[in-house]
């Protein structure tokens, strides 16, 4: 009896004549994230991933990095037998033996993918299930709703054994849709818009501006954490660290207080789209949600967006505080989020900063400042960390 790990494919089954090109990035992406694990065999057959353990290799590690990557409607460990009744009748008593011992109800559910198998998906039902019930008498069937869900599988090479398959991440493979720079910061909201457009196919390269000695070194760390946190469902993740103190100075030296977050703002998106047009990202990623703070309101985020050419793609602008920081919680990243250290937003807040800025007033207050080469110190100074 052979453990394996079954993938079922997403909304990637319904694309065309590309969709071989989806399967081969999904494909790539389980090898890639499955590294340090062991030796596997990843392959794909009808409509599914198959996960083979090829020597020694650590299943639960495998697993559980497997149902973080995009892609992945739902995932299951499995046995493989023989395309046989009594290998499949005994496979599901020994398999699934401590589970069968401690429900109380069940049901079988059969798939033959393999149509020559001689006997119908009805009747592998029965004869299991009759089977099961004699070796486990305390088991009653019960069609809706039973404690324990028995599957078995008929596929062209073997037929699977498993119980009730646990959803997967959804979405794309990452990086089937082109690259992205997320505009990282040490909060709630950017690493979660992040994996939202990750998991719509998007490769991520991270933007982190950094104010040294206004933030510390351990709220760069933090940045380096989440990232990290992503990179196991976003795949690889570089990050781009950008000295952002000479600016922020500049600003706070020439500049209206009230208009500081706006102008500090439209920097942001200047430095992150060079970053992206050098690392061919084809657009930009905020964690922007409407009305949250200050600079985003529609007035403020149209007057920061003017900069950009790139399309600035905002997941979470309709969502509240709450709906963010679950997702936060379920992908791991709010309690490092909520780690108190502070990044470069928080330095010279103004008291009272405009909410309805008018584009023509930052024209103006960017007239006093060489905003060409102030972009191009902070570009020219980019540290890169790869993760």
């Amino acid at each position: 009896m052979q453990e394996v790990i079954l993938l079922k494919q997403g909304e990637m089954v319904l694309k065309g004549l590309n969709r071989s090109s989806f399967e081969k990035k999904l494909l790539s992406n389980v090898v890639q994230s499955l590294k340090g694990c062991g030796t596997f065999r990843v392959y794909a057959m009808q409509s599914t991933i198959y996960i083979e353990p090829d020597g020694q290799a650590d299943m639960e590690e495998a697993f559980r990095r497997a149902a973080g990557i995009f892609g992945v409607a739902t995932i299951t460990r499995a046995a493989a037998c023989e395309k046989s009744l009594p290998e499949i009748i005994q496979t599901a008593g020994e398999y699934l033996k401590d589970a069968l011992s401690n429900a109380l109800t069940f049901k079988v559910e059969a798939r033959r993918a393999d149509k020559t198998f001689p006997l119908t998906s009805p009747e592998i039902c029965r004869e299991v299930g009759g089977a099961l019930s004699d070796a486990f008498p305390h088991l009653k069937v019960k069609v809706e709703k039973p404690e324990l869900l028995v599957m078995v599988e008929v596929r062209d090479l073997s037929a699977y054994v498993h119980a009730q398959a646990l959803p997967g991440a959804g979405g794309m493979p990452a990086g089937m849709g082109g690259r992205a720079a997320l505009l990282l910061s040490g909060g709630i909201d950017s690493p979660v818009a992040g994996y939202m457009m990750a998991k719509r196919g998007l490769a991520l390269e991270a933007v982190h501006f950094f104010s040294y000695p206004y933030t510390s070194e351990r709220a760069k760390r933090k940045v380096f954490e989440l990232a990290g946190i992503l990179s196991t469902s976003c795949g690889h993740i570089t990050v781009h660290v950008v000295p952002f103190t000479h600016i922020q100075e500049e600003i706070r030296a020439n500049c209206p207080e009230d208009l500081f977050t706006i102008i500090m703002r439209r920097f942001m998106m200047r430095i992150a789209q060079a970053v992206a047009e050098r690392t061919g990202c084809g657009a930009l990623i905020t964690g922007e949600s409407l009305g949250q703070v200050a600079s985003q309101t529609m007035e403020a985020m149209a007057v920061t967006g003017q900069v950009c050419t790139l399309p600035v793609l905002r997941p979470v602008v309709g969502m509240d505080k709450e709906e963010i920081v679950i997702i936060a919680r379920r992908i791991g990243t709010f309690e490092t989020s909520i780690q108190p250290y502070e990044d470069c937003c928080t330095v010279f807040t103004p008291k009272h900063p405009k909410t309805k800025p008018r584009l023509s007033h930052a024209l103006d207050a960017e007239e006093k400042l060489d905003v060409d080469a102030l972009v191009k110190e902070a570009v020219d100074g980019v540290e890169r960390i790869d993760l």
